[in-house]
């Protein structure tokens, strides 16, 4: 079973926006190198580029501690959070197994 959070981040402002858009993408860039880790997602609002989501795929729940035990960790968080208009959002998910194959986005044929 895959174990998912999501991460809802709102910047204060257009300024801070750009900071977090650069420092998503770079964190997405050591994240996705993580064991355990199947997916580090970063997406900007379509209709508020204030909004941010980071959807984080593990293969187990535990292996979310090796995100939060890596060395980058310690640079991300402090860094964000003042930039942004209220805390982040976090919400945790397992994955629902619905025995369909290629059901990941990326390999949906209909877009």
């Amino acid at each position: 079973m895959v174990y998912t959070l999501v991460a809802r981040l709102h910047a204060s402002s257009e300024e801070n926006a750009k900071k977090v858009q650069a420092k998503l993408v770079e964190a997405a860039g050591v994240y996705r190198k993580d064991k355990g880790t199947l997916g580090w997602y970063v997406m900007q609002d379509a209709k508020d580029p204030l909004k941010f989501t980071i959807v984080e795929r593990y293969v187990k729940p535990e292996d979310l501690q090796t995100h939060l035990n890596n060395p980058y960790w310690p640079t991300f968080d402090p860094y964000v959070k003042p930039l942004l208009k209220e805390d982040i959002d976090l919400t945790f998910h397992h994955e629902m197994d619905v025995a369909v194959p290629n059901q990941d986005s990326v390999n949906f044929k209909g877009l």
